[in-house]
């Protein structure tokens, strides 16, 4: 599977929202994707909320018309996002093939 996330811009200049202190701090084009990155962002302390996700999984084609689904997080937060987003991107939260994750319910 193609890891589809991309960051808001190679430089991760936060991508200002008029009137709110919420910044873009990575796009993804599969509302999954997003959903993770956002979970591992809010494991890191990282308040983080994802944006555009119904419509794109409504609709999969509109995913590019959208500009993919947006991450969100607060202006004071955007260097700890970016850290939490490399360390995704290098595969640190992946689990290997004998990861114990529990008993199945």
């Amino acid at each position: 599977m193609e890891h589809l996330l991309r960051p808001a811009d190679v430089t991760m200049e936060a991508e200002s929202l008029p009137g709110r202190d919420l910044f873009v701090v990575a796009k993804c084009m599969v509302p999954t994707d997003a959903y993770l990155l956002q979970g591992c962002l809010a494991a890191g302390g990282v308040p983080a909320v994802v944006a555009d996700a119904n419509h794109v999984q409504a609709d999969l084609l509109i995913a590019p018309a959208l500009g993919g689904v947006r991450i969100l997080a607060p202006a004071c937060y955007l260097a700890q996002a970016e850290e939490i987003i490399a360390a995704y991107e290098r595969g640190e939260y992946a689990l290997d093939d004998n990861a114990d994750v529990g008993d199945p319910i």
